[in-house]
């Protein structure tokens, strides 16, 4: 796992079109923004519910963040 550390308004880039914005900061929780693909799927970790990460999930759940 790579541990980064950000402040608001930094980005982290993965490849050349994922972009991942730290969009707010507020009594221990961050808002983070995501720029992708809309093909590419974007989950929150609870919704893929007893899941392992990689195996796609029994049910397909609601994008985060698309629209």
């Amino acid at each position: 796992m790579l541990v980064l550390s950000r402040k608001l308004g930094e980005k982290i880039y993965i490849n050349d079109n994922i972009c991942i914005t730290v969009v707010d900061i507020d009594r221990g929780k961050i808002r983070l923004g995501i720029e992708a693909p809309r093909d590419v799927p974007i989950f929150r970790q609870e919704l893929l519910g007893e899941s392992k990460p990689g195996t796609e999930p029994a049910s397909k759940p609601a994008l985060a963040g698309k629209g």
